[in-house]
């Protein structure tokens, strides 16, 4: 990807960055040169970034012409709103107490330079603030009254770098355009950046080591080059055209805030946040699935009031999950009313909503994965050794914990199965599903559908195998190009602005 930094005057640029085009912002804005171009890395560091300035239009135009920008227009906007300083300022607040604490004026100005700072105490506060504004050059301005809080923060140009800050400035600047996120040997192999999510610690993550391995492959086949991250990596997700979470998702959760951040500027992902937030919470899907009238076991939202008409309404055992359960965790089977009791007290500590279900048995269950309203896998899963889930968390046999599986042709499946899980899934919305159902007489009942659901190599990829993971591949890849082409025709005005103005 083509690197070019833009600055209102090239002759006053002092720092020396292989490998990057600097171009005045009047060349950027008027060669048509630069229209044309595909797969261009935009870094704006502009003087002024104020409404209609040539900084304000670099950045505009640059996401018009469907190159990648640091700052993008949205982030210019929140230099100017103090309404979001402020809401940033509560946001962070412990890091800025704990960083500012030994100063002892009341007002305190920071220069953030590539996301680093000249002393080191005040690297993670550079870090932090960088992460939120993305702009390369920044100055915030702090004052003291009772505590610490940012009152104003906005970008600054080359010419306001302080001359005995200027030696570390050039490192700082030649560390950030040097990443290998910026810079690959086979650069000209690939079109797109794509940022996989992982959680290497995660006990029982959505795709085991080889399954990531083959995604990552798919993608480079794709157009694609690829980096996987994690948590630590938040503030880099505008770096990338797409995000993959391969990590366990939930709401109150840093995969959350990954895709919620990636939607906001502009950059696909899957998991999208609607489809996590849908998805996790169960008393959500199971009000979904009531109003579109999608069958499913005889369950009842359990709170505080109707806890003690459970038992008479569903009869034992039966099952409580909470919200959140997922890969049968949260997921308790009371046989009696005393374990009822025990295991609704007990869940009532964490949330004021349950879910209680009948209990339906059977061997095993099915998942229908679906990505943009189409099956791409199909697998049976069966319960795990004498236990009635396909987890069984309690056994001290560790062959015993999960169920065997089998992956079938979606041609082989029950077509009630796969009509079924089409269906449920199309209330949520294209993303990708795994839709856990079972057969009751011979009828199909949705048990839940999972926003990031398991691919395993050597499970879901048996019958697909690499095929599997290029259709998700490229369903990303056509998710940019679809945003792409539709920021174009909605930001062509601005464009049209530029030149009456």
């Amino acid at each position: 990807m083509k690197k070019i930094i833009v600055v209102n005057n090239p002759k006053n640029w002092k720092f020396h960055i292989p490998e990057a085009e600097i171009v005045s912002a009047k060349d950027y804005l008027t060669n048509p040169e630069f229209t044309t171009q595909k797969s261009v890395r935009v870094f704006n560091l502009c003087r002024d970034y104020s409404y209609q300035s040539k900084g304000y239009y670099v950045s505009l135009l640059a996401e018009a012409r469907g190159h990648k920008v640091i700052p993008n227009v949205k982030n210019i906007r929140d230099f100017k709103a103090p309404a979001v300083v402020k809401i940033i300022s509560d946001d962070i607040d412990e890091l800025i107490q704990k960083s500012l604490h030994k100063l002892t004026g009341t007002e305190f100005v920071l220069s953030i330079y590539f996301g680093q700072n000249v002393s080191a105490q005040y690297l993670e506060l550079s870090q932090e603030l960088y992460r939120i504004f993305q702009a390369p050059l920044l100055r915030a301005k702090f004052v003291f009254k009772q505590k610490w809080f940012i009152q104003s923060i906005r970008p600054i140009s080359v010419d306001e770098i302080p001359e005995t800050h200027k030696e570390m400035v050039d490192q700082f600047a030649i560390e950030y355009f040097e990443k290998t996120r910026y810079t690959s040997a086979k650069s000209e192999d690939y079109v797109y950046d794509l940022g996989i999510l992982v959680n290497p610690d995660e006990v029982e993550p959505p795709s085991n080591k080889q399954a990531i391995h083959n995604f990552i492959e798919a993608a480079q086949d794709t157009g694609f080059r690829v980096e996987l991250i994690t948590k630590k990596d938040y503030h880099r997700v505008g770096e990338f055209d797409a995000i993959f979470i391969r990590e366990t998702t939930n709401v109150n959760h840093h995969t959350y805030a990954f895709a919620r951040r990636a939607q906001s500027e502009g950059i696909a992902v899957i998991d999208d946040p609607d489809s996590i937030l849908r998805c996790s919470n169960k008393v959500y899907l199971q009000e979904l699935m009531t109003v579109g009238k999608i069958p499913a076991p005889k369950t009842i939202i359990a709170h505080s009031e109707n806890r003690h008409t459970l038992a008479k309404e569903l009869g034992f055992p039966m099952v409580i999950k909470t919200p959140d359960s997922s890969f049968s965790m949260g997921v308790k089977k009371a046989n009696n009313k005393e374990e009822l009791e025990q295991i609704l007290d007990t869940m009532f500590e964490h949330s004021d909503l349950l879910i209680a279900q009948e209990f339906t048995p059977t061997d095993f269950d099915w998942r229908i994965g679906i990505l943009d309203g189409k099956p791409i896998y199909a697998c049976k899963y069966y319960m795990a050794k004498n236990h009635w889930q396909i987890y069984n968390w309690d056994s001290k046999d560790k062959q015993g914990t999960c169920g065997k599986w089998d992956c079938l042709p979606i041609e082989s499946v029950p077509h009630g199965i796969v009509k079924t899980a089409l269906r449920v899934s199309s209330l949520i919305g294209n993303g990708l599903y795994g839709v856990d159902l079972k057969e009751i007489n011979g009828h199909p009942v949705v048990i839940e559908v999972n926003d990031n659901p398991s691919i395993d190599h050597g499970i879901e990829d048996l019958v697909g195998k690499k095929k599997l993971y290029l259709t998700i591949m490229r369903s990303l890849r056509h998710r940019i190009e679809e945003r792409m082409h539709a920021a174009q025709h909605k930001l062509i005005q601005h464009e049209k602005d530029f030149w009456n103005y």
